[in-house]
């Protein structure tokens, strides 16, 4: 029997597969010896196709699960009564159950994979085939969730799978991931154009407009959903009504929609939450759940959903169908809709909070043509006089789609290119901007999306676990802070303070007065700016390098200033900074802001909050107890 534990054992057992494809895959690429680019172009269009074969497949999965669910297995106990439909989710819990029981962890979701950094990780927590599997068995048993979020994780996996073989850089790395997540959202939707959009301002940021990445990204999208198209066929995922403009007055109406939208998008996530807290037994009274083993949380939200389900069966898995009626313009009265939006929501939290796997698109979007249809007709029933001047419901359906799926996921541009996608109508895009732009807007000002674990992300931190993530919220200012930072005085010249700066190799400097009170702050950045001015105005450069050599530090310097202080949290003080995208805060006295305590630098708290990491990991592995304190 071996000695080691089953991951390792698995580890070890896969590793020499795993380097033989990677040495297989690095000698074709050192044969031909193309260029970087194309190097990049070429694992695209393999991402692209590997993507679009595993979204087919996992379509495939779905029909196959259902089929035997709803048709063989209800044939087969359907004729005992009615309450039999609850057999179905309760099954699916069941084998959900089952599979959490003998894999104990899924794998890692879009959020994680986009915050991965080391290979080691990764290749440890990669699970994409059960993940497909229990995604394939949630969503055709029953289950209120969606196919959209596997689909953009099959794709970010496969992407992040052909980092790690050819071991490319963390920049690279996040590149192809992202041209993954796009050529799974593309190869779903059938929507190539909101798969690119979705990456670049979901997994990538606004950064990769600017930068040769959408081509990337273009090349993988375009490959998925034609591979999607032949597998599927090139049916968009809904079949939407001509959209009608009625009148120019009618664009105030759509605001409001874009208003109950940020409502209804902000329930929604909040109570997906509120669920899995729940399910975790971190809520008051239902703190008993935490004696029940998570394998069988699965079973329990199948009955649940089961139950409901003989009551209101249009609740039952991914709900294109019920979505489609609704956008036809078939009949729903006003409080048919109402109860769809509100059971529709509560059995969604249920599903992802029991443990069951699905994505949250096809819901929010469920939520949202339930609430635009019920919102014309409400509109309808309170002024029938502005009925001339209005569109039908399904007009507020779609519209309804875009805005809660948008404070959903806070992506507007996709969700706004997605419905263009799938209408195909111009006359469409001026309500849905209205609508999507003030219920994402809307959103971010009552819950706004930041928090420290995302911003020690984006200064060069991994993935953090939780007790890490603990340990960092303890580190305070005073741990991670420049104690003697580099000061200058405010009366220097420009090109005295360059030379002082770059004698020393500082990237920024407080800036003081004669009394050594604090007044400003100035970075390289600044001084470079200041000094390239002349390059602008060649035919004036000896006049323009005269002012320069008279201008002053104070003239350049940011006065208007945010502090840290000594005491506070380090993640109080690093979200300040991302709030403003600064690269360093100056600490002061808390009873008097001119006087400089030290200076805190993005750089520096990387390099705390790394430290103290992996002092608490040392805990494990030496004998003597390490102080989590860090004193730079």
């Amino acid at each position: 029997m071996s000695l080691l534990p089953s991951t390792q054992l698995r580890k070890v057992v896969e590793q020499p597969a795993f380097h033989f494809l990677s040495a297989q895959l690095t000698d074709l690429l050192n044969r031909f010896q193309p260029s970087p680019e194309s190097v990049v172009l070429f694992l695209a269009v393999l991402i692209g196709g590997g993507s679009g074969m595993g979204v087919v497949t996992f379509h495939y999965l779905i029909d196959i699960i259902h089929h035997l669910m709803l048709e063989n297995f209800m044939g087969a106990i359907g004729a005992w009564g009615a309450w039999t439909l609850a057999c179905v989710p309760t099954l699916g819990g069941t084998i959900v159950g089952f599979m959490r029981w003998r894999t104990s962890d899924f794998g890692p979701g879009l959020s994680s994979l986009i915050a991965a950094s080391s290979p080691g990780e990764i290749q440890r927590k990669l699970r994409p085939v059960t993940k497909m599997l229990a995604a394939s068995v949630s969503l055709g048993s029953g289950a209120s969730l969606g196919p959209e979020g596997p689909s953009v994780e099959i794709g970010a996996n496969f992407g992040l799978l052909l980092s790690v073989v050819q071991q490319v850089s963390q920049e690279r790395q996040r590149l192809l991931l992202g041209a993954g997540a796009a050529a799974g959202l593309a190869a779903g939707f059938n929507a190539p154009i909101a798969g690119v959009f979705f990456a670049l301002e979901v997994v990538l940021g606004t950064t990769a407009f600017a930068t040769s990445a959408v081509s990337v990204v273009l090349l993988a999208a375009v490959v998925a959903a034609l591979v999607a198209q032949i597998g599927l066929g090139a049916q968009p995922a809904f079949t939407l009504p001509a959209y009608q403009v009625r009148s120019p007055l009618e664009l105030p109406l759509y605001l409001g929609l874009g208003l109950g939208s940020s409502v209804v998008s902000l329930a929604y996530t909040q109570s997906i939450r509120l669920a899995k807290a729940c399910f975790h037994g971190k809520v008051p009274y239902f703190q008993w759940m935490k004696r029940i083993p998570e394998p069988i949380h699965p079973v329990i939200g199948g009955i649940i959903v089961g139950t409901v389900a003989i009551f209101l069966p249009q609740i039952l898995g991914i709900g294109y169908g019920t979505v489609e009626a609704m956008l036809q313009d078939a009949e729903f009265s006003l409080q048919l809709l109402v109860v769809l939006l509100v059971v529709k929501l509560c059995m969604t939290a249920i599903s992802a909070g029991s443990g069951f796997v699905g994505g949250v698109f096809a819901p929010a979007m469920f939520l949202g043509a339930s609430f635009g249809a019920a919102y014309a007709k409400i509109l309808a029933w309170i002024a029938p006089e502005i009925g001339q001047f209005m569109a039908g419901p399904p007009a507020y359906a779609m519209v309804g789609m875009a805005a809660v799926l948008a404070a959903s996921v806070r992506a507007p541009l996709t969700a706004i290119l997605m419905l263009f996608e799938l209408t195909r109508d111009y006359r469409i895009v001026l309500p849905l901007m209205a609508a999507v732009g003030l219920s994402v807007w809307l959103v971010e000002r009552m819950k706004p999306n930041s928090n420290s674990n995302t911003n020690l992300q984006q200064i060069g931190l991994s993935e953090l676990k939780d007790e890490q993530a603990d340990i960092l919220r303890q580190i305070l200012v005073e741990d991670a802070m420049l104690s003697c930072p580099k000061k200058l005085l405010s009366t220097m010249t420009v090109i005295e303070a360059a030379l002082e700066m770059t004698g020393d190799l500082c990237r920024s400097a407080l800036v003081v007065n004669d009394a050594g009170q604090l007044v400003g702050i100035v970075s390289l950045e600044d001084i470079n700016r200041a000094l390239s001015v002349w390059e602008k105005y060649p035919n004036s450069s000896s006049e323009i390098r005269a002012d320069i050599a008279k201008q002053t530090l104070i003239d350049i310097s940011t006065t208007d200033l945010l502090y840290a202080w000594l005491d506070e949290p380090l993640a109080d003080a690093l979200d300040r900074m991302a709030g403003r995208g600064l690269h360093q805060l100056p600490v002061v006295a808390r009873d008097n802001q001119e006087r400089i305590l030290g200076l805190l630098e993005r750089e520096q708290i990387a390099l705390t909050c790394n430290v103290a990491v992996t002092r608490r990991s040392l805990r494990h592995y030496l004998p003597m107890t390490i102080k989590t304190s860090v004193s730079i």
